[in-house]
């Protein structure tokens, strides 16, 4: 039978392994860009509906029939602006930040996905589309993953090193991109704070943990400003901070460009990046720099995990 997935309700446990951070550092913060808009579920490509999913469309859940122009406008939105508004705020600052790029998503609009290549930023896969993977097929999703790295090679100039695919994974995702090969992570889990390996088909695989909690989803569900949202991101880092003097953790930020790329709410992302730059030991870092540190520090301990 293929290998699937198995539930850990103990991981580390009390006694989680030292991370060993360069500098000795307390916490290793990555932030992720999510370049999504243009690989989005459209009735152009096929689908039977607007995507609005992150926005502040509602047009949709009015009754609209055919196109949502609102909808699409927003999506274009983090393309057009967002996404240059993002870049800039890491960039003035030397900061590092992953971006996990939809494949598609990228060849509309190579001028984005030049400045990506040029920029020294890690590409994460976030798949061929920003669609469900659990509602492919295993051939379909098979089909998806060798899309992604080909396209990805064209646009942004090498493959990708991690896999992040929408919301969840299929219970076959996993499987499928250790088949693949050429990946040194996934970040399809939000289990921990700090990376771990799995054994998948006899084959070592590490998996680095992402987070929808520290994230600018909370736009669309609980917050309205920027303040609220970086009061809560720098909790999560004074709380991590504080227990990293005697275990150090991941923090994990997720952004969106549709979203956080909005003025308003930029803010809030100077603020916290200012916040961090003014502290010590810090690692502000690339998700691709903390799977290698992990490979490197905390090699695979053998077969027998999760299998």
């Amino acid at each position: 039978m293929s290998w699937q997935p198995k539930r850990d309700f103990q991981g580390y446990g009390a006694n989680p392994p030292d991370p060993k951070w360069p500098d000795g550092a307390r916490v290793a913060v990555n932030f992720v860009m999510n370049y999504e808009e243009g690989s989005e579920a459209s009735i152009q490509d096929g689908e039977s509906h607007t995507e609005t999913g992150l926005t502040e469309a509602t047009t949709s859940s009015s009754g609209l029939k055919g196109r949502d122009l609102a909808g699409e406008g927003m999506f274009e939105y983090g393309s057009r602006a967002g996404f240059w508004r993002l870049m800039r705020a890491f960039q003035e600052r030397g900061l590092p930040m992953t971006v996990f790029g939809c494949a598609l998503a990228f060849e509309r609009n190579v001028e984005a996905a030049a400045a990506v290549k040029a920029s020294g930023f890690d590409v994460c896969s976030h798949g061929w589309r920003w669609i469900k993977h659990f509602d492919l097929t295993e051939a379909e999703e098979r089909d998806h993953i060798q899309k992604a790295v080909k396209s990805l090679k064209q646009t942004v100039g090498e493959a990708p090193a991690g896999w992040y695919c929408r919301y969840g994974p299929s219970v076959n995702t996993r499987r499928l991109v250790v088949e693949h090969g050429g990946f040194t992570y996934d970040s399809d889990y939000y289990g921990d704070d700090l990376p771990f390996w799995q054994t998948v088909e006899g084959k070592p695989h590490l998996i680095v943990p992402y987070s929808l909690t520290n994230n600018d989803g909370k736009y669309a569900t609980t917050m309205s400003h920027a303040d609220q949202w970086f009061n809560m991101m720098k909790d999560a880092f004074d709380v991590l901070y504080r227990e990293g003097a005697q275990a150090p953790k991941m923090m994990s930020v997720g952004m969106h460009m549709r979203i956080l790329g909005h003025p308003a709410r930029t803010a809030g992302l100077w603020r916290l990046l200012d916040y961090l730059q003014k502290q010590k030991g810090v690692w502000i870092t690339r998700r691709v720099d903390i799977a290698n540190h992990w490979r490197a520090t905390h090699p695979y301990p053998g077969k027998g995990l999760n299998e």
